[in-house]
């Protein structure tokens, strides 16, 4: 089985252009292809997941990676699946983040001489003089076209800016300049990009006359039709200290029944046979393929050892066994003498508001040391925190906290 036929079997591509061509350029390690990142944050999410074990699974077929960071295009903002536009940001977080972005990849992909390389489209989109752009790319662009595009469409209602409406002609750019200047012959993305990839591949054909090949990656969804890396508390982060490896354990330990066999096969490295014999697994055996999930992700984001602690602390504290020392854990400063325990869960980000902190007491959706609690006035002293108390909210998802 090649490496096309692989990720058909993972059920990882959506939409494809020039399929046998694509197939014998990625089968043949001939591939050099790229995958954009805007640098949005410090620290990339289970939202890039997909995108970097494709990177690492196309590398270990021969192909050739080249990883851009939007530098540029972060300026601009992407409208796609978006129903508002995104706050700019400066150039010195823009650079920030993209070195973030550096450290987190090398996890996943081999950079060096003839291996994957990292380039930053700031470094020729920065320079574009706009008439020279408006004459050289803007022609090959029909805005009758962009239009009718599903990433333009979803915004028009609310309003769609000057600004973001040129993101699909700065995103074409983008492929259009890495096969003048890298040789690159192919362009991977979400299947929410696939207008923005057309256009990338159209502007070569238009300019050059060569052919370049687009491919978009299946959304991570889960069973509910939203997409997965989201909790309560906000985005599943890669950074242990956005999200720590417990926490990041603990939310592929829990994903849906009917979830977890697909994001083994999409997500991990273990052999489609493998895979195959879960399949009939029911009931306990499948918290045991949850297990293996969560073990695998963990490994391959924070390395075997740290996956290890954070499997091995799961199992204690659900057993009974009551091992907190990998837990999440919150060190509260304290104003005054006493802190009530809505201002815990949002200090805890166990809740995002103080109104979703009463509902949660409320419906007996918070326990204190396994004992629920329905006082809206429930508060904690400095000195009962001393030695720590742990927090359960809901059925899974556990959190220490302590006084400073």
């Amino acid at each position: 089985m090649g490496i096309f036929e692989e990720l058909q079997e993972r059920q990882l591509i959506a939409q494809i252009t020039n399929e046998q061509e694509v197939k014998d350029l990625i089968n043949s390690g001939n591939a050099r292809f790229y995958i954009g990142f805007d640098p949005t944050a410090d620290s990339l999410h289970v939202g890039h997941f997909m995108a970097l074990c494709l990177m690492k699974r196309l590398q270990m077929a021969g192909n050739k990676p080249i990883v851009l960071i939007g530098g540029g295009t972060g300026h601009i903002g992407d409208p796609s699946g978006r129903s508002d536009m995104r706050s700019m940001m400066t150039s010195e977080i823009i650079n920030h983040n993209c070195e973030c972005f550096k450290k987190q990849m090398e996890r996943f992909i081999e950079f060096g001489e003839d291996k994957a390389i990292m380039v930053n489209n700031a470094d020729w989109l920065l320079k574009l003089n706009y008439i020279e752009l408006l004459r050289d790319v803007g022609a090959c662009f029909s805005v009758n076209n962009m239009l009718r595009a599903e990433c333009y469409k979803q915004r028009m209602e609310k309003g769609l800016s000057f600004l973001e409406f040129n993101y699909m002609i700065m995103q074409a750019y983008d492929f259009y300049y890495l096969n003048e200047n890298y040789n690159c012959n192919l362009q991977f993305g979400g299947d929410d990009q696939w207008s923005n990839m057309l256009a990338g591949s159209d502007l070569i054909r238009r300019k050059t006359g060569k052919d370049a090949h687009s491919m978009t990656i299946t959304l991570l969804m889960n069973s509910q039709g939203k997409k997965m890396g989201k909790t309560a508390s906000g985005a599943v982060w890669l950074d242990k200290n956005k999200t720590s490896v417990y926490d990041f354990y603990q939310y592929w330990r829990n994903v849906e029944d009917d979830d977890v066999l697909k994001c083994i096969k999409m997500l991990t490295f273990l052999p489609l046979d493998e895979i195959k014999k879960m399949e009939s697994w029911q009931g306990a055996e499948l918290n045991k393929a949850k297990e293996i999930l969560a073990y695998e992700l963990t490994s391959l984001v924070h390395g075997e050892d740290e996956a290890r602690i954070a499997q091995e602390s799961a199992r204690a504290l659900f057993s009974g066994g009551g091992d907190d020392s990998n837990m999440p854990t919150t060190e509260l400063e304290f104003a005054d003498d006493e802190i009530s325990l809505i201002d815990v869960l949002i200090k805890t980000n166990l809740c995002q508001s103080r109104g979703e902190a009463k509902k949660l007491i409320q419906q007996g959706g918070i326990s204190i040391e396994e004992e629920k609690i329905n006082d809206l006035n429930y508060k904690f002293t400095r000195i009962a925190l001393k030695d720590g108390i742990k927090i359960k909210k809901g059925k899974k998802i556990y959190h220490r906290i302590i006084s400073k």
